[in-house]
């Protein structure tokens, strides 16, 4: 006879009471530990735009691209909390965006953000890399409005009860 192994709890949404109401899931419990998460999010550009967004050295009529992103998406992480219902306030003890080409006509827009809290900071990542990548669009928006945005993704995270996507 085979031996079976113990199951898995099933995952289950946070952020819905014993009724399945919504609510802000309570933290109180946890430690605080170092928390850490980054995402990405690509901005692909028509070829003729991407050329002249690299002849311009990402300049617009509106003043540097990727300037403006990093300082949009910088404030995005510190006001999460003001744009997602149940995110928690959190102290950012730190942001890093990076913003640079991928192949002819896109921008990979990496976001990494650092806490020391009861909750982790994905979310803050997430939205760090999307507005960022929002702002190149308006930022370019006069040249195209064929420019695309996406997909974002959380590429990894630490702290908390397991760490995702991170070299072991």
């Amino acid at each position: 006879m085979a031996a079976t192994r113990p199951r898995k709890p099933k995952p289950a949404l946070t952020h819905l009471d014993a009724q399945g109401r919504p609510a802000m899931v309570d933290v109180s419990a946890k430690a605080v530990t170092a928390r850490s998460a980054s995402a990405v999010c690509a901005v692909r550009f028509p070829a003729e735009v991407a050329a002249q967004l690299r002849a311009s050295g990402l300049r617009s009529a509106k003043g540097g691209i990727v300037e403006t992103a990093v300082i949009a998406g910088t404030l995005a992480v510190k006001r999460t909390h003001e744009l997602i219902p149940f995110c928690h306030p959190l102290p950012i003890d730190g942001v890093r965006i990076d913003i640079d080409w991928r192949g002819e006509r896109e921008l990979r827009i990496a976001c990494a953000v650092k806490t020391t809290h009861r909750t982790g900071v994905e979310m803050e990542a997430l939205t760090g890399a999307t507005v960022a990548a929002l702002t190149v669009y308006d930022m370019c928006k006069a040249l195209s409005h064929a420019i695309s945005i996406g997909p974002a993704r959380l590429a990894a995270k630490r702290g908390g009860k397991r760490d995702v996507g991170c070299a072991p």
